[in-house]
């Protein structure tokens, strides 16, 4: 997994260096009141069977900055941290999924990162999604509170528990700069094609430096100026030349670069459309997103797969789980 370690420890994409607009699902609820809040989870905590429904219908229809203010206030009244008491409450999914929400959206994704390295084997592709989707501020961000968190660095925990030819793209991606550098543009074009698709074997090591070490701009510059040497696009000539995590890291890092909401809205319907939903998926998506793009997400999901999000998660998903899942979504579209 020397791949991810590299993305790790080279890979920051950087959007222009501008901020991306958000588009939230998940938004500060007018008139909130923390200790009616706190006072209402400590009843429906207290009652009898557990009253999931209210405990839902609170933390999922508040910002990131309530939820907090909710368990200060909770912790004052009750004498005890109210994660502390929704983990002896719920359980399953929808505890998995209320407790990412009593997290940052960059401590979430920390959070995750550390559990897809926990046990026996490494969950790649968990990995490879939460490294190659975010962009540079979120992975700066996510970089400092893993080391706030866990007392170590992001990078050294992701090459200590990983091997192999998988991705060193980690997080120092080239800035990019206000003109075009139509020559750099074309060297790295046809760099990535005499590694790959031109030669007997591909050169890695070139395809990881252009892939970590250039803006995103300038790599779909480069992905638009590579069909003048190839026969093959880019995604089709990745597909070609390397397998297993590396095939998946850089397959997913094109699909972002082209449209991270997309990625996301198809990862979704993927994890929705087997037998067994892959609730992990659904979660870590809709939680670290409702907040940060999850409108985006939906647009893209009924656009390209005919059903909306929300009418997905009706369909596949049921319960307080489902219910959650929905109050996140924000709506039908």
């Amino acid at each position: 997994m020397a791949l991810v370690s590299e993305i790790l420890t080279k890979l920051t994409l950087s959007y222009g260096g501008e901020r991306e607009p958000k588009c939230p699902t998940v938004v500060p609820v007018y008139g909130f009141n923390p200790e009616e809040d706190a006072a209402k989870i400590e009843t429906a905590i207290k009652t009898k069977g557990i009253d999931e429904q209210k405990i839902i219908e609170i933390l999922t229809k508040r910002s990131c900055s309530q939820r907090s203010e909710i368990a200060l206030a909770y912790e004052k009244r009750a004498k005890k941290d109210l994660v502390s008491a929704l983990k002896g409450a719920l359980s399953g999914s929808l505890e998995h999924l209320i407790l990412g929400l009593m997290k940052s959206t960059a401590q979430y994704d920390a959070s995750e990162l550390k559990s897809s390295m926990k046990g026996l084997g490494t969950d790649e592709e968990s990995l490879i999604e939460m490294v190659c989707s975010r962009n540079k501020e979120e992975l700066m961000e996510i970089k400092k509170v893993y080391r706030e968190m866990f007392k170590k660095e992001l990078e050294k925990d992701v090459s200590g528990d990983t091997s192999g030819d998988f991705i060193n793209i980690t997080v120092i991606c080239d800035e990019p700069s206000n003109t075009e550098d139509h020559e750099k543009i074309d060297n790295d074009a046809r760099s990535l094609y005499e590694a790959g698709v031109n030669r007997k074997g591909t050169d890695v090591t070139t395809w990881i430096s252009i892939f970590s070490e250039r803006s995103v701009p300038h790599l779909q510059k480069v992905f638009e100026r590579y069909k003048r040497y190839s026969p093959y696009d880019i995604k089709e000539s990745i597909r070609k030349e390397v397998k297993g995590d590396l095939e998946k890291s850089f397959l997913t890092l094109v699909e972002c670069m082209e449209n991270k909401h997309l990625y996301f809205a198809s990862r979704l319907n993927d994890a929705m459309k087997s037998k067994s939903v892959k609730d992990k998926v659904v979660t870590r998506i809709i939680v670290s997103r409702c907040e940060v793009d999850l409108m985006k997400v939906r647009t893209e999901f009924k656009r390209n797969f005919g059903k909306s999000l929300y009418q997905t998660i009706l369909e596949h998903t049921k319960g307080d789980y489902q219910r959650a899942l929905l109050n996140l979504c924000g709506g039908d579209d």
